[in-house]
């Protein structure tokens, strides 16, 4: 697979760059509804959970932001990878090139986009007064191990939709139902012991608690959490890689 994505590298650029401006073509503000979307969707949570819920999580705008940012590019790659085959079927049936350039492109264009976004995250710790820690250059760590492990669930996504076109419906509602079981909006302390071990079986639990723990607590996450979680996605990631190639077989005549 590295061999041939390294022949086709210049499609690669191409594809991600094609998902990258295609979020904006036509768009006026363009490149600036990286920065406006995750604003407006972190003023209706802070105003929700600070005024009207009234949480008494100190700084809780920062404590929200560290962990809507990352999980917006994990939601948009989610949603766009069950249709990156379907839509690209003129292409998949007519042209040879190495079909994980799809779902690749897709989560490399998203991963863009989040580190465009940490521009938020940087200025909403510097204005908070949290500033910046030493653990800060962990985040390129955790950064990896999302994109790692969102590029495996790419993988299957993509290419059962190809078979089974009701995915695209069901993760929709999914990932609305997946945004809870996850310590965005509330802290993970307010899990009930009794259902801790089911919300640890959550990959994306671990990866947030993560960026919220060098970036809000200014803490050492948990390294033998944080190793585990890695192992975990490396696995999801061959799965998915194992479970696009055997699928790609029938494309041309699925599509």
């Amino acid at each position: 697979m590295i061999k041939e994505l390294t022949q086709y590298r210049e499609f690669l650029k191409t594809s991600v760059l094609k998902d990258f401006r295609g979020k904006y073509k036509k768009s006026f503000l363009g490149v600036l509804w990286s920065f406006i979307n995750p604003l407006l969707q972190l003023l209706i949570y802070s105003v929700v959970f600070s005024f009207i819920m009234k949480s008494n999580i100190e700084h809780y705008t920062v404590f929200l932001v560290v962990a809507l940012i990352p999980w917006t590019f994990f939601n948009t790659t989610m949603i766009q990878s069950t249709t990156t085959i379907v839509s690209n079927a003129g292409i998949v049936k007519k042209v040879y090139f190495p079909r994980e350039i799809l779902p690749i492109s897709i989560v490399t264009s998203n991963l863009v986009n989040f580190l465009i976004s940490c521009i938020i995250v940087l200025f909403a710790l510097l204005l908070s007064g949290i500033g910046l820690s030493k653990y800060t250059l962990l985040i390129p760590v955790v950064v990896l191990i999302q994109y790692i492990f969102s590029l495996g669930l790419s993988f299957i996504l993509s290419s059962i939709t190809v078979y089974i076109r009701d995915l695209e419906y069901f993760i929709n509602v999914l990932m609305m139902l997946w945004f809870y079981l996850n310590p965005i909006v509330y802290s993970a302390d307010l899990i009930p012991k009794k259902l801790q071990p089911i919300f640890n079986l959550n990959p994306m639990l671990h990866i947030i608690n993560a960026y919220r723990d060098i970036l809000y607590s200014q803490k050492l996450p948990n390294l033998k959490n944080l190793g585990i979680l890695a192992l975990t996605c490396i696995i999801i990631f061959y799965l998915g890689l194992k479970i696009f190639k055997k699928s790609e077989r029938g494309f041309a005549e699925e599509l």
